[in-house]
C-alpha cells in the first residue's frame, strides 16, 4: 500500500490535487460537489481524482447514486503515518 500512496499522492501530475483531496476527506467525509468547493477544482476534475483515489484503494464511497459521500478508507487509516509524510513532502 505504501507504494500505491506514493505512486498515486507524489508520483504523478495529479498527485498534489489529489493529496488536497484526501487532506479534505480526512477532516470530514464529502460529495464531490462539496470538495470541488473545497479545494476550488471543477466537478469533473474531482471526479477523475476520486475515481483514481477510489480504484487505488485509498478512498472509499457510499452507494448512493447521487450525493455519493466519500472518505478515506479503512486501508488508507492503517496508513495515515505514509500519507502524512507524503503530504508533508508536497506542501514543502
Amino acid at each position: 500500500m505504501e507504494t500505491v500512496l506514493w505512486q498515486t499522492l507524489a508520483g504523478t501530475r495529479g498527485g498534489p490535487n489529489r493529496a488536497r483531496i484526501l487532506r479534505a476527506l480526512d477532516e470530514r467525509p464529502r460529495n464531490a460537489n462539496q470538495l470541488a468547493e473545497e479545494v476550488d477544482l471543477a466537478y469533473n476534475t474531482i471526479r477523475h481524482h476520486l475515481e483514481v483515489l477510489e480504484d487505488n484503494g485509498i478512498v472509499t464511497s457510499s452507494d448512493a447514486d447521487y450525493g455519493t459521500i466519500y472518505l478515506p478508507s479503512d486501508r488508507a487509516r492503517t496508513h495515515w503515518e505514509t500519507i502524512e509524510t507524503i503530504l508533508t513532502r508536497i506542501e514543502e
